[in-house]
């Protein structure tokens, strides 16, 4: 473990988590894996649950802020504002990368610009022309724009399926997306302090990797070494930290990739905020390069954002 991670010792941080978005109970989890790991390290942690209106107050007097909330105000900027009207450092990226990254149609539409690779898609609402959408896109899947973990995400192939999905996926609040449904293998690639981490190849008997894929399932297997060559692995790594920092996005984060049966990968989003559990992908990655946990968080704390966006 890397000497500098002595100067965390005594350092007294904040670990936020919970809140109140749809994804609170993977927070929570995420959470206390991360207050154990930096416990190890001498940090002193004090868990602040974000559902509690009075959460910021605790804040004085503090060193900084460990974010690992998923979703909702801890993802998508929010939380990062307040922190710095605060004055208080915290981990992860800034105001305008959080926001930007928990958008996927914004995201979407600046990779379009930059010629980078993801799905063609529609913004979806409850008037649209769902057949006209499948017309021009064939099967797609849909999404909540600012969702994550899945929820509320699947495919659909007729108009009444994508009229139903729509629905679903509008309960979660916000903007839907339908994108051509790219069939093939999924990857991820975690990003800590601007290294891309050994990419890894998701699979599961599911019908996609949805939430019970990534939380609960025990059957879901997570490939590391992922099989791809090492010139496939270097140029998707590569993708991948166009992607990230095309959203200004700092620190440490993750890419999503499916790749089609030509070989051609294409980025689905970016979090900024990764889950922590032991379902998680970061610590998956950062274990195969040699990162244990105390490390990884160590080093995530060690990165805090203390500018103004």
């Amino acid at each position: 473990m890397s000497l500098a991670l002595d100067s965390l010792r005594g350092q007294n941080l904040a670990v936020l988590l919970g809140g109140a978005s749809p994804e609170r109970e993977v927070s929570l989890k995420s959470g206390e894996v991360v207050c154990g790991a930096l416990d190890s390290l001498g940090v002193n942690t004090l868990p602040l649950d974000t559902i509690q209106p009075d959460w910021w107050r605790q804040l004085t007097g503090l060193d900084g802020a460990f974010i690992i909330l998923h979703g909702g105000a801890g993802e998508n900027g929010a939380v990062q504002g307040a922190l710095q009207t605060l004055g208080v450092p915290h981990t992860g990226s800034g105001v305008l990368a959080c926001a930007l990254a928990m958008d996927k149609l914004r995201c979407k539409r600046l990779w379009k610009g930059l010629g980078l690779p993801t799905p063609d898609f529609f913004e979806l609402h409850g008037d649209s022309d769902f057949s006209s959408v499948l017309k021009q896109l064939g099967p797609v899947f849909v999404k909540p724009a600012s969702g994550g973990s899945s929820l509320g995400a699947g495919p659909a192939e007729t108009a009444e399926a994508l009229a139903a999905a729509w629905a679903q996926a509008a309960r979660y609040g916000g903007s839907v997306l339908a994108e051509r449904l790219v069939e093939g293998g999924e990857y991820t690639v975690s990003i800590l302090d601007g290294k891309a981490l050994p990419v890894i190849k998701l699979e599961t008997d599911n019908e996609f990797y949805d939430y019970a894929a990534k939380y609960l399932s025990e059957d879901t297997r997570f490939l590391c070494p992922s099989g791809l060559g090492v010139r496939e692995e270097e140029a998707l790594c590569s993708l991948a930290l166009q992607a990230f920092y095309s959203l200004g996005c700092e620190s440490w984060g993750r890419v999503d990739f499916i790749r089609d049966r030509l070989g051609e990968f294409w980025i689905l989003e970016v979090n900024t905020v990764p889950g922590m559990t032991s379902h998680s992908l970061v610590p998956t990655a950062a274990r195969a390069a040699g990162i244990e946990l105390p490390e990884l968080a160590g080093r995530i704390a060690m990165s805090l954002h203390r500018g103004s966006d």
